[in-house]
């Protein structure tokens, strides 16, 4: 949920042995890979093309004023240069402002392959996570993008009051990108990320959850 939800990270990179730290605006791929608009004029890329490995870390909102309680996630990795038109528009969908420079020369899209990390839900809670534990089913990332053109279609069309109560307010709210995880719902540049409580397995299960969802919104109990 972290991961999904987070806009903006820090990610670490190696020049010469040294650990060099910077602001990126990540993204997800349907695979729960990360995904990155780098310029080929950051320090950061220039580091990756030597050295691919590198580390991520996202974080949510603190619990009281103590930053320490802010659930956060660091994740290991290497990062490669791709070229996928397909996961280029889901990273826009996720960073819609983007679309003012997502296509100049020095801009390119790279994906971060997770071998590793450590969630911390808050003080002194610090779990270490293996790749295995990290990586989505690759069956039910399969069904649910096959799905998720229709899926998305369906809910613009038919279902825009719906997505406005899941947004929680006013606006012109659109399903943008869904995945095993959840869906991003953006209007104009404002997106904002809703989880389902698990991974989902199909589009059958999502429009379950997305029932479910809604009637927790408007405060309706299951007869």
């Amino acid at each position: 949920m972290l991961l999904r939800a987070a806009r903006v990270g820090t990610l670490a990179t190696v020049t010469d042995g040294q650990p060099f730290a910077s602001l990126v605006t990540p993204g997800t791929a349907p695979d729960r890979s990360v995904l990155m608009l780098l310029s080929n004029l950051s320090e950061h890329t220039r580091h990756l093309k030597a050295d691919p490995r590198c580390s991520l870390m996202v974080s949510g909102p603190a619990a009281g004023v103590n930053p320490q309680t802010a659930p956060r996630f660091t994740l290991t990795g290497t990062a490669e240069r791709i070229v996928d038109a397909e996961l280029k528009a889901r990273w826009l969908a996720q960073h819609p402002y983007a679309a003012l420079y997502a296509d100049f020369g020095d801009f390119a899209l790279w994906r971060m392959v997770v071998r590793g990390g450590m969630l911390v839900g808050g003080f002194a809670r610090a779990f270490r996570l293996k790749q295995a534990a990290l990586a989505a089913d690759p069956a039910a990332v399969a069904a649910v993008a096959a799905a998720a053109e229709g899926i998305m279609d369906h809910c613009n069309a038919d279902h825009a009051d719906a997505l406005r109560v899941l947004a929680g307010g006013s606006g012109a709210w659109r399903m943008v990108a869904v995945d095993v995880d959840g869906c991003d719902l953006a209007d104009g540049e404002v997106v904002r990320r809703i989880a389902w409580p698990g991974p989902v397995a199909d589009a059958a299960a999502i429009r379950a959850e997305l029932v479910a969802l809604l009637r927790s919104a408007r405060g309706v109990t299951q007869a």
